[in-house]
């Protein structure tokens, strides 16, 4: 795992954002005069992937506005290692969108209480585009979207129930969706080109990662057990093979080639998190349960572990390593 670098090594790491990434450019220096000496202004958008939201990446920030940012999410660990070499606003959202970062109000939904109950602090106001955050004084934008897009909840949810239906048998849920998926990825396409140009019209002057997906689905999805909770429950194995070529990872190609085109980082989580999928030993994500007793739900998302691995690869990305 990439470590971070200790207290010891904020000096060095100063240095190098200095030398690098926050070097004023005219147009920086234009708009803040005399001020590159202070803290990156980083700004962190995306969807539950990025905001934490499950139990098992620890409590809530604060304000607890619904969009359930938890403290072992990868940018709040970020923000506690580098500390004032950063000054963090973190909007990211669970539930988010392309169209929730750079065009729509977004309900949120807070942290729901299992099985299937609301948050009792909700219901929540809408909170507005998170692209609201970013302006031109803004040096680094970190986005990590799409998934909700493409209808990665509505998907795990029919998964589930028609692998039930079929006992474990065949490709239900492909079945379903296949047909439907690629008018999905069309109009993800559009919305995350949208997304981009939309970032760098209002902050021109800032790097953009593109943070992509990790690899919640083995390669070998016999590695995953049919009725398994703590896994994908009652998935086919052929609809887990199905969600890692058929989504997964044209998912993580997409971005990627958005970000190119667009001149961006694309920071990809996919090779690093091989082994360590939902299914594996060592995972890094949880599945449908972190776990039964208590019961708390996961519903497929990154633990503290895949956070940590995820905020060592973005920082890496930040310091172009």
């Amino acid at each position: 795992m990439p470590s971070f670098p200790s207290r010891l090594a904020v000096a060095g790491t100063a240095a190098v954002l200095a030398a690098g990434l926050i070097t004023p450019t005219t147009a920086q220096a234009a708009t803040r005069p005399g001020d590159r000496a202070v803290a990156l202004r980083w700004t962190a958008l995306g969807d539950s992937y990025t905001a934490g939201v499950i139990e098992a990446t620890g409590d809530e920030t604060d304000p607890r506005d619904g969009c359930a940012r938890t403290v072992e999410s990868h940018p709040e660990i970020i923000r506690r290692d580098l500390g004032s070499l950063v000054d963090l606003r973190n909007v990211s959202c669970s539930g988010a969108t392309t169209d929730g970062v750079d065009v729509t109000a977004q309900a949120p939904l807070g942290r729901p209480l299992p099985p299937l109950g609301t948050d009792p602090n909700g219901p929540y106001p809408a909170v507005p585009p998170q692209i609201d955050a970013v302006d031109a004084a803004t040096d680094l934008v970190t986005v990590g979207v799409g998934g909700n897009d493409l209808g990665f909840a509505e998907i795990l949810k029919s998964c589930i129930e028609l692998g039930a239906v079929q006992l474990g048998q065949g490709t239900p849920c492909k079945d379903k969706f296949d047909a439907s998926l690629p008018d999905r990825f069309d109009r993800l396409r559009n919305g995350y080109d949208r997304m981009l140009t939309a970032l760098h019209a209002k902050a021109p002057s800032a790097k953009v990662l593109a943070v992509g997906y990790p690899h919640l689905v083995p390669e070998n999805a016999a590695l995953c057990q049919y009725g398994n909770l703590l896994q994908f429950g009652t998935f086919t194995a052929g609809d887990l093979g199905w969600a890692r070529t058929a989504l997964l990872e044209p998912l993580n190609a997409l971005i990627a080639g958005s970000a190119a085109a667009h001149g961006d980082t694309f920071v990809d989580l996919y090779p690093a998190s091989a082994g360590h999928s939902v299914c594996d030993a060592d995972h890094w994500l949880d599945g449908v349960l972190t776990s039964v007793l208590p019961l708390e739900y996961a519903v497929v998302h990154p633990n503290a572990t895949g956070q940590a691995h995820t905020a060592a690869l973005v920082e890496n990305a930040v310091l172009g390593r």
